[in-house]
């Protein structure tokens, strides 16, 4: 079990008092609490069971604009007192910097949502190893799958962030996710894919027979790939691969990126940056959301943002230090996005498969290729060919290749959202990308 809120919350208060005591003009305490298991098991036997229970402090320290941070894992109060006089004298001699201040007190969250995160339910390794096993045996049932490599694991922690100015909150939240990943061979040929699911409840997971029988039919589906020529061709991405998509448009909008003129994003606010048809929201007060949170990492209120509205960009993601750097206040989104998708389109998953004679249908990527300073973006990747709204064979050794600029400007997207991840997208479909094959 992890800790309570009234053994968090006195560790947090003892180092505040202790910091303003030994001359702080501010401080923020963040304690956390955080308990993991996994099982996998390989090829029906047990590969690895591990348990991990750690308990951390993390304390910053004000004097005027100087500022400084010290971490540790050992919650004592001798050692806590130690931590906080190295950190005030860390502090004394580190330069001012003007921006340097805790939240506007006036952003602080106040009221609390039960927005339910946290599954007390608790699993045994018994049963995790029998719901790996029937995976397994829902994978196997096709002779062509030779390899399977299954996982779960249980996440639950419990924090608690105060701070000077009257601030002391924290919740409790869980996870609890399970993977298949898959081998198959036909005539020499050898292909890998997976399925797997995440949620806060254990009662919301998929069943175990389904992820094994959707990961051995994805891995079926690559067998015996074809190389094709380079072209430019109309893309389609897998909703695993374009929620990768809205990931690097997210980094793009960081306060910290534009600040830095790092984003090519960057004087773009109020710009039409995407086609009409296109609304980004990030919502973090969705039940049982596994990006949902109550206030973000500087306990500034998070409320619902349109980032995004008919194309046009009307938010960055800001908190506060470099908010103060782009004269704008903090909206709650230090730390990042909380659950961060792209509105339904207008068009079913087919009728987007039938929008143009051919396409490529994207299913995995390979590497890094975005360069958020200039919108680059290129990927190894393989997929399928599509013919008059069919997944005609597999193709592979490709890459694929655009500018973010462009590509946000071509998209067009089915109506197949789910929420399967913090950050979500429906299939997508981008216009006239280069691919290069053989």
């Amino acid at each position: 079990m992890v800790k309570d809120e009234t053994y968090l919350e006195s560790k947090a208060t003892y180092c505040l008092d202790l910091a303003k005591k030994l001359g702080a003009t501010d401080a923020s305490v963040s304690v956390v609490n955080a308990i993991s298991e996994s099982v996998s098991l390989r090829n029906k036997k047990l590969d690895e069971s591990n348990r991990s229970d750690s308990l951390a402090v993390s304390i910053t320290t004000y004097i005027n604009k100087k500022k400084s941070n010290i971490t540790s894992s050992n919650l004592t109060d001798d050692n806590l007192k130690t931590l906080i006089e190295r950190c005030i004298v860390t502090t004394k001699i580190t330069p001012e910097d003007e921006l340097n201040s805790l939240p506007d007190q006036q952003l602080l969250a106040r009221e609390i949502k039960d927005l339910n995160l946290y599954d007390k339910s608790h699993i045994e390794n018994e049963k995790k190893i029998a719901f790996l096993e029937e995976i397994e045996e829902a994978a196997l049932k096709d002779s062509r799958i030779k390899d399977t490599e299954t996982g779960f694991s249980e996440n639950k922690s419990n924090f608690i962030l105060a701070n000077s100015d009257g601030f002391l909150n924290g919740y409790k939240s869980s996870s609890f996710s399970s993977s298949c990943v898959t081998v198959a061979e036909n005539d020499g040929n050898m292909e890998r894919d997976y399925e797997f699911t995440n949620r806060c409840h254990l009662n919301d997971l998929k069943k175990a027979s389904e992820i094994g029988a959707i990961a051995a039919e994805k891995t079926i589906k690559k067998l015996n790939p074809k190389k094709i020529s380079s072209e430019k061709i109309n893309i389609i991405f897998d909703k695993r691969i374009s929620k990768g998509i809205l990931g690097a448009f997210a980094s793009a909008i960081s306060a910290s990126s534009i600040a830095r003129g790092t984003s090519f994003l960057k004087d773009k606010l109020d710009d039409g940056v995407f086609s009409n048809k296109i609304n980004i929201y990030d919502k973090p007060d969705i039940m049982r959301g596994l990006g949902s949170r109550y206030f973000d990492s500087e306990g500034v209120k998070t409320e619902t943002l349109k980032l995004v509205e008919e194309g046009i960009l009307k938010h960055y993601l800001v908190d506060t230090y470099y908010g103060k750097k782009l004269n704008l206040k903090s909206n709650g989104r230090s730390g990042g996005t909380s659950n961060l998708y792209f509105e339904n389109g207008l068009i079913s998953y087919d009728d987007l498969l039938k929008l143009s004679p051919k396409s490529l249908y994207i299913t995995e990527t390979i590497g890094h290729g975005s360069n958020l300073v200039t919108g680059d973006y290129s990927v190894g990747a393989t997929g399928f060919f599509v013919e008059n709204g069919n997944l005609e064979y597999p193709v592979s050794e490709i890459t694929i290749a655009g500018n973010f600029r462009d590509m946000f400007k071509q998209i067009t997207l089915a109506n197949d959202l789910e929420f399967d991840y913090a950050t979500n997208s429906p299939t997508m479909m981008i216009e006239g990308m280069v691919v290069a094959g053989k």
